[in-house]
């Protein structure tokens, strides 16, 4: 698959909902969805891919991770000249659905990691560490609150 969307740069400190914003002004999501043949058809490359990504990747040039906002498209899709794109080969995620008060859901992503790792599941990593990972704001288990008021964000790892 390949990943379109928007570089923002060093991860580390990065405003992570002026990202968001910025990307829903800059029709990030729509680009991706038309280069993929329109929204229905971009929705059919994998289970969930009505989602929309925050994605913190390794840099090549810095081994620090790059923040990242857009969506997964078929591999090859030309990508909109104001966006950027990395392509990822066929492999496995570990996902933690985490549910609770859309505020209090991000607090808990920390736990991810150690969460799949306690599931038998091996994080991808090279020298610098692990590889990448994500959030998908999947619809509409995170976009449409329960009765209760409470959604789901999926948060992914590569793994083994």
């Amino acid at each position: 698959m390949r990943f379109i969307g928007k570089n923002y740069g060093d991860s580390k400190g990065t405003d992570w909902k002026a990202n968001w914003g910025d990307a829903f002004e800059c029709d990030v999501f729509g680009k991706v969805e038309r280069a993929s043949g329109g929204e229905a058809q971009s929705h059919l490359l994998y289970k969930d891919n009505d989602a929309y990504l925050g994605l913190c990747y390794r840099s090549g040039k810095t081994g620090g991770y790059d923040a990242w906002v857009g969506m997964f498209a078929p591999a090859g899709t030309e990508a909109d000249a104001k966006l950027g794109y990395i392509d990822f080969p066929r492999q496995n995620l570990g996902v933690c659905w985490i549910y609770g008060k859309e505020d209090e859901v991000h607090g808990l992503i920390p736990l991810c990691a150690e969460k799949l790792t306690a599931a038998g599941m091996t994080i991808k990593s090279n020298e610098y560490g692990c590889i990448g990972h994500f959030e998908r704001d999947q619809c509409p288990r995170f976009t449409s609150p329960d009765e209760k008021g409470n959604v789901i964000l999926d948060y992914c790892y590569f793994v083994l």
